[in-house]
């Protein structure tokens, strides 16, 4: 059986795999979903103002190390992804699979930030305008999201080549949304990278609401 590690995207918690997550444990699996660091709702705003990427791949290895985990399929959305490349570079050889669910996927050096489109750097810029730390959630979603800590937007990455060597990596282009997708030319350089797995789902971007059921059969796909 396999064990599952979760991340959200952006302004979300562990809520967003929430239909997702039956599915897998009802298949025999483990499944871990993780709220991350300022975005929990007990959280005052200096957690808010000093979490960032590192505090967030951090959740992620104390994930690991409590409950002991190896042979991990770590997946995350959005956002999550840079988490994901984060976290599975420093988690000496415990992740087996790490599954970018319309998701970044950075190189070395780059931030969120960068590798956002025009139009969600104005979702940043404009949602931060309040507070300098938080960036508020943008239009009208679900109302359990919170305002995402703005440094972990703009830190950028540092991967040692571990990252690179995580046996299987994949990532899962959402198609529904191109109007306005980040991901168009990620998909187009994984597409052709041999190291890289890469799948299509019609979907908008809350591909975890929208079609759980092929979230969940695309991760159960062994």
């Amino acid at each position: 059986m396999a064990t599952f590690v979760l991340v959200p995207g952006g302004w979300k918690g562990s809520w967003a795999y929430e239909a997702v997550i039956p599915l897998l444990e009802r298949a025999g699996h483990t499944v871990h979903a993780l709220t991350l660091t300022g975005l929990r709702s007990d959280d005052d705003p200096a957690t808010v103002a000093t979490a960032n990427l590192d505090t967030h791949a951090d959740d992620v290895l104390r994930v690991l190390d409590r409950a002991h985990l190896t042979d991990v399929t770590l997946v995350g959305h959005s956002y999550g992804g840079m988490v994901v490349a984060a976290a599975a570079d420093r988690a000496g050889g415990r992740i087996a699979r790490a599954v970018h669910l319309d998701a970044y996927v950075p190189r070395d050096g780059e931030s969120c930030w960068a590798a956002m489109n025009d139009h969600f750097r104005r979702v940043i810029a404009d949602g931060a305008e309040t507070t300098g730390y938080a960036v508020r959630p943008p239009g009208d979603g679900d109302p359990r999201r919170r305002p995402h800590p703005f440094a972990a937007f703009m830190q950028t990455v540092r991967l040692t080549g571990e990252f690179a060597r995580v046996p299987r990596r994949e990532f899962v282009y959402c198609s529904g949304w191109e109007d306005r997708t980040p991901f168009a030319e990620q998909r187009i350089r994984l597409a052709a990278d041999p190291g890289w797995r890469v799948h299509e789902l019609p979907t908008g971007h809350d591909v975890m609401h929208e079609a759980p059921e092929a979230v969940a059969a695309l991760l159960l796909d062994e």
